[in-house]
């Protein structure tokens, strides 16, 4: 009988290959090496020790549970040598916090990877005060290597990057519902058909760029504007009671919350976003 460990690497191999040999067929497979190539690289182990055994880089990715990794991190901390990199998945936990009082610090940080980071190559690199600036080199460069596209973030900040703007749209989208100003369908067809249409291929600030006569004539024309509305942003939402069931219900109406739907629609998401990714590669400058 196949031990838990290697019925679970099985498991992630059939996985695999299904998705792999997708990737394959579309012409969008990452790397130099073959599918078969890439799938015999992948396998399990009980023992950490092992598992860690000639890295140059490990990225953990167990729950996002401080005291998970924090117990993680004290495990690999008394086994893993000065060349190594350690590096977090998470994706708000502040590294100061995940790797304090580990003897290897100034080798450790977090690189936040974005689901699902097949697709979506951005990677937040972030540093806590004791990171060295050469672990941050090494990760960067290796995250180029392997097609993603890390972006530094200068200091920790809670929520790095990413899910900071993430949040603030997604709680004010929260009250433009709850108050009834717009439903939830069109709400999300406000991101999809608009402004995500030009994020993208641009981000907000060369949006702002590009809709004058560069920054400072944009920032001239709309500041004024732009004050007046967020100054009537209301209260953080609290993502519960009846709103939240107003929201579940539209949204089971387009996809339905069973198993079967949401893994549908997530496989059609993907696709999507794997054409994406070839049309960027296609017309963006590296």
């Amino acid at each position: 009988m196949a031990s838990p460990e290697s019925s679970a690497a099985g498991g992630v191999a059939v996985i695999g290959r299904k998705e792999m040999t997708l990737l394959a067929q579309s012409g969008s497979l990452k790397g130099a090496l073959s599918v078969e190539e890439q799938l015999s690289l992948i396998g399990g182990c009980s023992d950490i020790r092992e598992a860690v055994e000639g890295a140059v880089h490990i990225q953990e990715c167990v729950p996002e549970d401080l005291e998970l990794k924090q117990q993680l991190f004290a495990q690999l901390d008394g086994i893993m040598d000065d060349d190594v990199v350690l590096s977090s998945s998470s994706s708000c936990l502040l590294p100061s916090k995940l790797f304090a009082g580990l003897a290897h610090r100034k080798q450790c940080l977090v690189a936040h990877p974005v689901n699902p980071p097949y697709y979506v190559p951005l990677v937040e690199l972030v540093p806590h005060p004791e990171t060295a600036p050469a672990t941050v080199d090494r990760t960067h460069a290796l995250m180029r290597k392997i097609g993603q596209s890390p972006v530094r973030i200068m200091k920790e900040i809670d929520g790095f990057a990413l899910n900071r703007l993430q949040y603030a749209i997604i709680s004010e989208a929260w009250r433009l519902v709850e108050e009834g100003v717009v439903s939830p369908g069109d709400l999300d067809l406000v991101m999809s058909e608009g402004l995500g249409m030009r994020y993208a291929f641009i981000g907000p600030l060369e949006t702002m760029h590009l809709n004058a006569e560069g920054m400072l004539s944009y920032c001239d024309r709309y500041s004024e504007g732009m004050r007046r509305v967020l100054k009537t942003f209301g209260p953080i939402p609290e993502f519960s009671g009846a709103a939240a069931e107003k929201v579940h219900q539209a949204m089971c109406v387009k996809v339905p919350d069973d198993p079967a739907h949401l893994a549908a629609r997530r496989e059609w998401r993907d696709g999507c976003l794997m054409r994406l990714a070839k049309l960027k590669s296609q017309v963006q400058p590296q």
